[in-house]
């Protein structure tokens, strides 16, 4: 190994080898402490090219990470800071050591690209048991990163690595079928939009069509520049495959957690405004996960802000100076759930909880009225309400105002009796709030700034649940076979709409909004694109749109919808009202 390059403080290795146990090499950046001690390591294994700083390669992020957390230029100089990974400025003058490796086929990396599939968490799984043994760990691991680097977390962790000792799994999704690529079954843009950027952007060996290193003046996506031919040989075709399965398979399941082999201590960080991607994942991975050391916080805000932030960064050195350190500095006494509670003007109260679902919560069935477009405590008289489904921005049901100050924190779900003219519905539910003057309130999401308070989809002809994975509050769906409905009969759908949390004042009103298509905000048409996912608007969802022709190009997902409600279809809304402190 080459002497390490000492600057800024911190001993650096660049392109560190790594030997996979099929033989192939991955490349690794080691940055720690100038001296010769031993200090437990920070890993984070992804695609998104060690050697690119996060200015460089996503401008707009770093602008509003700077906007909404100033503080994060004071406290380095930045220019180790890579995207969604720990800054080593941070955390190497804390005692730790940080290792940021290029997933196999991504930035220095060679080899072939398969997103999240069981060869990445065999890698990764051998670059955390590789840092243990280096001179300068003492043989302890913990893993840290957004989303990608989040997600990769809980799948190795299945595999229970020796050194693994913690890991901070940060805004991650965990089952690939429901969270990423078919939201209640309806096919999303999503794989298109993230595999089309980086792979013109970071695939090994773009070479010289790729970046240049601030910091090292190497190529980023390796050193070699291959044709597009041989590009496009060193990976799966992405979006492919998952068109290819609109059922939860096999394949999908090779890349999902396994959370209840999970043992290792962990902290899962989940957004509120993580509605369409990580939210779930997060919550899922607390409540599944067989850990006994296990904590849960979710927090509002951008994607990449909190992580950054000197309350995010205390927070993660609290939770490994306890794992990886052995201070005893109380983490062990910490709440095991900690929630920033939204508030109507974008601010938040935190509190802890003991538990998710809030063990306090009081689950409150309103029922729906068609003929009055109302959300009413108690199911009455037969009727219903029909919309286009394409063509119309379906029908909104709403409390009257409210009468006191009304929590609701937790998992959310509906239960819809639906016909359609045609053999199947494609049903997307928008939970809202409005002010008394009508104005929607909406917050800045973990992409799109104008994201609404929650949303549940599900795909009419996957109706069919799992009653052992089921409950009170959260239907599940195994999607592993397709019941067509027959036009004009109702079928019963019970929807889950992902965990939220928002405090709704008096004079405000609660809505659910019944769609056949993505929620748009109205004025989606001023807000511009992010450069870092060109072409996708900020309409209300981000890139989390549902337009792709192989899964709603069927005619049957065009019809008219039909909610029937009152009588024999008492169509309703679970909520998780928690009741004040002194109720």
């Amino acid at each position: 190994m080459n002497d390490p390059d000492v600057r800024d403080g911190m001993a650096i290795e660049w392109d560190a080898p790594i030997e996979m146990d099929d033989g192939l090499i991955l490349r690794a950046d080691v940055f720690r402490p100038p001296d010769d001690g031993k200090y437990p390591a920070i890993l984070a294994y992804g695609p998104y090219a060690k050697g690119l700083g996060f200015e460089q390669g996503y401008p707009d992020a770093w602008r509003q990470l700077l906007e909404d957390h100033p503080e994060v230029a004071t406290r380095t100089s930045n220019r180790y800071q890579a995207w969604e990974v720990v800054d080593p400025e941070r955390w190497v003058p804390a005692g730790y050591a940080c290792v940021r490796v290029d997933a196999r086929g991504w930035g220095r990396s060679p080899g072939s690209v398969d997103p999240w599939s069981p060869r990445e968490a065999r890698d990764l799984y051998d670059c955390i048991e590789w840092a243990a043994a280096q001179p300068w760990c003492d043989g302890k691991v913990g893993l840290s990163g957004i989303s990608y680097y989040a997600i990769n977390q809980w799948h190795v962790a299945a595999l229970r690595p020796p050194h693994l000792a913690a890991m901070i799994p940060w805004e991650g999704f965990a089952d690939f079928y429901r969270d990423m690529n078919y939201h209640g079954g309806i096919g999303g843009d999503m794989k298109d939009v993230w595999f089309g950027r980086t792979t013109t952007t970071v695939q090994h060996g773009l070479g010289s069509r790729g970046a240049k290193s601030e910091l090292t003046g190497e190529l980023v996506a390796g050193p070699e520049t291959l044709s597009d031919e041989e590009l496009a040989a060193n990976r799966i075709d992405f979006p492919a495959e998952i068109r290819a399965r609109p059922l939860d398979d096999g394949w999908h399941r090779d890349r999902s957690a396994r959370l209840e082999d999970i043992v290792v201590p962990f902290l899962s960080s989940g957004n509120w405004g993580g509605s369409s991607l990580h939210l779930r994942g997060n919550i899922e991975g607390f409540v599944h996960a067989s850990s006994e050391q296990k904590w849960l916080e979710v927090h509002t805000g951008a994607h990449w802000g909190e992580f950054y932030s000197d309350h995010g960064v205390a927070l993660q050195t609290r939770f490994f100076d306890h794992f990886l350190k052995g201070l005893d500095n109380g983490w062990d006494r910490e709440p095991r759930v900690r929630l920033r509670v939204r508030t109507v003007d974008g601010g938040f109260v935190e509190r802890p909880e003991d538990d998710w679902p809030i063990p306090r919560t009081r689950w409150t069935r309103m029922f729906l009225d068609a003929a009055t477009t109302s959300v009413v405590g108690t199911s009455g008289v037969a009727s219903e309400v029909s919309f286009e489904a394409l063509a119309s921005d379906g029908i909104t049901f709403s409390t009257p105002a409210m009468t006191a100050e009304t929590e609701i924190t937790g998992p959310v779900s509906a239960r819809l009796f639906v016909s359609s003219t045609t053999t199947d519905a494609d049903v997307f539910l928008v939970l809202r709030v409005f002010a008394p003057d009508g104005e929607e309130v909406v917050f800045q999401g973990a992409v799109d700034p104008h994201t609404p308070v929650g949303h549940g989809w599900l795909r009419a002809s996957h109706r069919r649940l799992d009653p052992q994975r089921c409950t009170e509050w959260r239907p599940y769906h195994p999607h592993d076979t397709v019941e067509p409905l027959i036009p004009g009969e109702p079928v019963e759908l019970e929807i889950e709409i992902w965990p939220t949390s928002i405090v709704v004042p008096a004079g405000h009103r609660l809505a659910l909004t019944v769609r056949g298509r993505d929620y748009e905000w109205p004025g989606a048409d001023d807000v511009p694109e992010l450069s870092h996912f060109k072409g996708s608007k900020m309409r209300g969802v981000g890139i989390y749109t549902h337009t792709d022709p192989a899964s709603r190009g069927d005619a049957a997902y065009a019809g008219t919808t039909t909610v029937h409600t009152g009588g024999e279809h008492p169509s309703s809304l679970l909520l998780p009202v928690i009741p004040a402190a002194d109720g």
